[in-house]
Formats: C-alpha cells, sequence, structure tokens
C-alpha cells in the first residue's frame, strides 16, 4: 500500500473481518476543563514544585471538552471502527459531569465509531487513596453509575488502565501522582486496584454489561545475560511488571511469594479478582532489558531508578529510538503475545492491544508511520501464529500532555497548537486513514 510518506510501502497484511481498528485518548491528558470537575490527585501532583518537567498542568490540555464535536469529526475522518477514550471519576463526580459522556457516545455512535470507554485511567479523585481497601468499592459505586447511564449504548468496556505504571510510578518511585515513594511498601496499591477491577466487572455485569476488559502494560523482559544474576534479576522483574498484573486475573492467583505481602483475605480477594473477562487488553510499547543490581541509581525513560531495586533496567543497543528515547522494537510484540498464548493457554481471553504507539516531532511524521507499519505487521505475526488478536488501537489520536513530562512528548496522529487548539492531521493520520481504507473498516 502507497503512503504519502514513501515508507513502509508494501501493502499491509490483511486482518481477519471483524478485526477492530481504533485509536486511545485519556481524559486527564486531553479534557482540560479543570475547574469544571472536583480535583484528581493529578491535580494536586501538579501543583508540587518540579514535578512536571516543563512546568505545564492539565488545566486546558487539549480542550477537549468543549472542542469534543471537532474530534469526533477526526475520527470519523480517520475512519476508525472505534475510540477508546477514559472517563473522568472526578468529572462524573461533578455536576453535568456525566452530560458529557452521555453526548460524547451519541456523537461518536452517529459519526459511525464505536465508543470504548475505559473507567480509569490515573485520575484518582483527590479525596480517595488507593492505598485504603475503600477505595475499590467506591470504584465499583462509580462504575455502577457510569453503566447505568452509557450502558444502553456501549458494548464495550475497559476497566482500569495500567494499574503496573500507576502503582510503580506513582506510588513505588514518586515520579506521577500521587508522588510516593514507597517501593515494595506500595504492593497494597496493586492489589485493591485489581480488587477495584474485579469489583467492577461484577458492577458491570449487574447492570446487564457485556464484552468487558482490563487495559494492562506488557513487554518481554530480556536478561542482560545468561549470567544467573542477571537471569534472577530479570525474572524477578518479570514477576513485578507483567506476572503479578496478568495471573490474578487470568488465572486467580498471585504469582508464587506475593499473594502473602497481600492485604486483606487474598484467597477471597482473588476469587472477585479474577472474574472471568470477555477480552484481554495489553498496551505495548518496548521489551526491557534487565540485569543484575548494579549499587547505583540509573535513569532510564525519564524515570530514576533506585540503587536498592534488585535489579538493574539497561539500555537496548543496536535499535532506533523515538524522541522519547524508547527503543523500537516491533518483534517485540510477537514475542509477547506468542508467550502469553503459551504461558496461559485457554486461560488467556481474546487480546486486544489497546495501546501501540511512539513520540516523534512534526506533521511529516514519517518515524511514526514507520513505527505503525512494523508493529502492525509484528501484529499480523501473532495472528498467523494462532494468538487470538481482535483488534488494535494507536496511543494516540491527538497530541496530549504526557503526565510528568508536560507538552514535551507528541504521541499524536493529530498536531496541537498548545497556543491556539488548532489540530492539524499528520502525514501519520493519513497513512492511518489510508490503511483501514484497505483493510475494510471494522466494526467487529
Amino acid at each position: 500500500m502507497a503512503t504519502d510518506a514513501g515508507t513502509a510501502g508494501t501493502a499491509a497484511p490483511r486482518f481477519p473481518d471483524g478485526f477492530l481498528w481504533g485509536v486511545s485518548t485519556s481524559a486527564h491528558q486531553i479534557e482540560g476543563a479543570a475547574d469544571e470537575r472536583e480535583p484528581s490527585v493529578w491535580d494536586a501532583f501538579t501543583a508540587g514544585p518540579g514535578h512536571i518537567k516543563d512546568g505545564s498542568t492539565a488545566q486546558v490540555a487539549c480542550d477537549h471538552y468543549h472542542r469534543h464535536a471537532e474530534d469526533v469529526a477526526l475520527l470519523a475522518g480517520l475512519g476508525v471502527g472505534a475510540y477508546r477514550f477514559s472517563v473522568s471519576w472526578p468529572r462524573v463526580n461533578s455536576p453535568g459531569g456525566l452530560d458529557f459522556y452521555d453526548r460524547l457516545v451519541d456523537e461518536l455512535l452517529a459519526a459511525g465509531v464505536r465508543p470504548v470507554p475505559t473507567l480509569f485511567h490515573w485520575d484518582l479523585p483527590a479525596r480517595l487513596d488507593w492505598l485504603e481497601r475503600d477505595t475499590a468499592s467506591r470504584f465499583a459505586e462509580y462504575v455502577s453509575v457510569v453503566a447505568g447511564r452509557l450502558g444502553d449504548r456501549v458494548d464495550k468496556w475497559i476497566t482500569l488502565n495500567e494499574p503496573a505504571e500507576h502503582t510503580l510510578l506513582g506510588h513505588a518511585l514518586g515520579v506521577h501522582a500521587p508522588g510516593r515513594k514507597l517501593l515494595f511498601d506500595a504492593l497494597p496499591v496493586a492489589h485493591h486496584q485489581l480488587l477495584a477491577h474485579g469489583l467492577a466487572v461484577r458492577a458491570l455485569r449487574a447492570a446487564g454489561a457485556a464484552g468487558i476488559g482490563i487495559a494492562n502494560s506488557h513487554g518481554p523482559t530480556w536478561a542482560a545475560s545468561a549470567e544467573p544474576a542477571d537471569v534472577e534479576a530479570a525474572d524477578f522483574y518479570d514477576v513485578l511488571l507483567n506476572r503479578l498484573f496478568a495471573e490474578p486475573l487470568l488465572l486467580g492467583e498471585y504469582p508464587a511469594g506475593l499473594g502473602e505481602l497481600m492485604p486483606g483475605d487474598v484467597r477471597a480477594d482473588l476469587k472477585i479478582i479474577s472474574e472471568p473477562l470477555d477480552w484481554y487488553g495489553i498496551n505495548y510499547y518496548a521489551p526491557t532489558l534487565v540485569g543484575a543490581p548494579e549499587g547505583a541509581e540509573i535513569e532510564f525513560g525519564g524515570v530514576t531508578l533506585p540503587a536498592e531495586l534488585p535489579f538493574s533496567v539497561r539500555e537496548i543497543e543496536g535499535r532506533p529510538v523515538t524522541d522519547f528515547g524508547w527503543p523500537v522494537v516491533p518483534e517485540g510484540l510477537t514475542e509477547l503475545l506468542t508467550g502469553f498464548r503459551d504461558r496461559y493457554g485457554d486461560r488467556l481471553p481474546p487480546v486486544v492491544i489497546t495501546e501501540n504507539g511512539c513520540s516523534y516531532e512534526g506533521l511529516d511524521d514519517t518515524d511514526r508511520i514507520a513505527y505503525l507499519d512494523g508493529h502492525i505487521r509484528a501484529l499480523h505475526r501473532a495472528v498467523e501464529a494462532g494468538v487470538d488478536v481482535r483488534g488494535y488501537f494507536v496511543w494516540s489520536l491527538l497530541d496530549n500532555w504526557e503526565w510528568a513530562e508536560g507538552y514535551a512528548r507528541r504521541f499524536g496522529l493529530v498536531h496541537v497548537d498548545y497556543e491556539t487548539l488548532e489540530r492539524t492531521p499528520k502525514a501519520s493520520y493519513r497513512w492511518y486513514r489510508d490503511l483501514l481504507r484497505a483493510q475494510g473498516r471494522a466494526s467487529g
């Protein structure tokens, strides 16, 4: 298939009929209108000195809250089958907040775009705390409210986005909201989010919902060498970032030794956490190269990893990197998916890639086109290998406020001028539009 940029010039492989093509965003990163909702933990974190690298806030972001009709038109022009957005819990708690999502769902459906809401994408109401078990129950109550309002028109739901990152970056290392540096004392946060997921599944089922999944981040873990110390460190990292968040959901148990570190009646909680899913969402960006601890702090991906961790994260050499410094390794997606299939067998439901994308500057973003083309081809190889993959969502529709990075990273298919808020489709937008036309617009 020809492209505007002239890269990835051979025809993309054909995916099965009904394969769902989409794009993703999150509320806090694009909505703005912060004074029209109650505060979140990110508002408090952003106000702290030095927390956001460019000193910015998401007070306005892309102003999607007021300009959503323009963004729905961009989705329609792109030709995606689905739009993954997140519902802001703080906004739903505020007058008129749920009305916004009600209108958004109607407008998406009128444009022929399937709404896929994520019910939690890191913007916890500031008055709540994932260290407290009761937050899981409060989440289920909120989910019931949203499902009661939108459930007649939504047939695909995501409970949580990336509880691993929210636990690690927000509660263990302190570089995301709420800014705690608890290291392994953050494990209750992981457990309470997983419990919240299970309670949310039950709440959605009670409301008559189907099509329920989660969006977990995963990537292959590569040992830095065959030396036993490096292999042991890589295994530990893999448990912490992959298996800790997959196995309670898919197997109903924690990896060996972790269950006893969790709070409450863990055995009873696991019965809730492992409520059956209709599909399993995976956010993929890159593998991680891990070795034995080196006895010093390590700067990796914009994060300082403390010396006391029982592993070190190394740079993957010989690979191109994005503007964020992340390595570009499309074959890691094939490895990840076939590895999940082999590890979990028939316990793994159908898979959807709920995020995959990259940060690059410029409107003529040929590097992004090459990145997406390579990962879509790697995804197809996993399908050919027998992995039941049902969909793929690009991160992201719009350039947006990239958490602790502020406005310094551009992941969008559409450029946003943060002064004027003008939207300008990039070359990658047109490339993805043409790919979808060649595939046949999916609605599966």
